[in-house]
């Protein structure tokens, strides 16, 4: 049975999203949880292996990540114990019983034919955070917001951002790495400073993309930071962008400002020819593919 999972974690404790030997990770966190509720090592089943909408690296957080999970039915109902629950709803309580308070899985439930959280996703979209006002900072919220020095220049920021929108090589906002492909699809990239709400006074951006290279999103809000402290013209992402180069001056910048928001799926009906699709356009020895981030999701 594939189990789909709805989770949110703050990333500040941990070295990113996949297993490392001797570092503290979300996925390792989640497996060992879901090894301890649903007893595979009791059964002599296989150690719970996660698959995930979006690798996020160290210090990303996530609101809205995804993740599927392949196990037996007999493994699922025993999460519920000798109540007559439903099954997922007793594995969701029982994980909130033995996960950290930094990881919480918010839904579980059986996965529609063809699903997989990696390759049938069509996008995800990630939120920046950065506060340019002494008086605004919150020490409380100092973990997912950025402190900038200078005001920003929101409009210019915002100008910038949308000469980057489409379907470009970035290879000048991506870590490189062999034989990766760099070409994504930008669907949204914008900036803006909340009237209201939580976030209101900060500025914040709103990246969305069918998938995400290496450090694509940091390297994107450090170019929009030097437009918006007036360091560089608004045209000079989109010259870097075209130059195919990277720029000192378009810093990775620090990951924790970076959320994870949501991740979009087709229809249920479409869910398996979309994972098709997806990795028919891996091309041959990339560790990297359009639809299918191989790190931060990879933005991280």
């Amino acid at each position: 049975m594939r189990v789909r999972l709805d989770l949110a974690y703050d990333g500040g404790g941990f070295a990113g999203w996949a297993v490392q030997p001797g570092l503290r990770t979300v996925q390792g966190v989640l497996e060992e949880a879901l090894a301890t509720v649903l007893g595979t090592g009791r059964r002599g089943e296989p150690a719970p292996r996660l698959t995930v909408a979006g690798r996020t690296d160290a210090g990303v957080h996530a609101r809205g990540q995804v993740a599927h999970v392949d196990v037996s039915a007999d493994a699922v109902a025993a999460a519920r114990g000798r109540s007559d629950r439903d099954p997922f709803v007793a594995l969701v309580d029982r994980l909130g019983g033995v996960l950290p308070p930094d990881v919480v899985v918010r839904a579980a439930g059986r996965a529609p034919d063809g699903f997989d959280a990696r390759f049938s996703a069509v996008s995800r979209r990630y939120g920046y955070r950065v506060c340019d006002q002494y008086v605004r900072r919150d020490p409380l919220r100092r973990g997912e917001v950025l402190w900038r020095r200078r005001p920003l220049d929101v409009a210019a920021m915002d100008a910038a951002a949308h000469l980057l929108v489409g379907r470009h090589d970035f290879a000048a906002f991506c870590k490189p790495r062999p034989l990766a492909t760099t070409i994504r699809t930008l669907e949204v990239f914008s900036w803006h400073r909340p009237d209201d709400g939580a976030d209101a006074g900060l500025v914040v951006a709103t990246v969305r993309a069918d998938a995400f290279c290496h450090s694509m999103v940091r390297s994107l809000v450090g170019a929009s930071l030097a437009v918006g402290e007036r360091r560089r013209p608004v045209e000079w992402p989109a010259e870097l962008l075209a130059a195919g180069a990277r720029d000192a001056a378009a810093a990775v910048v620090e990951p924790h400002g970076l959320t994870l928001e949501e991740v979009r799926y087709p229809p249920d009906d479409e869910l398996a020819s979309r994972a098709e699709r997806t990795r028919a356009r891996r091309e041959p020895g990339d560790v990297g593919e359009l639809g299918a981030p191989d790190a931060e999701g990879c933005c991280g």
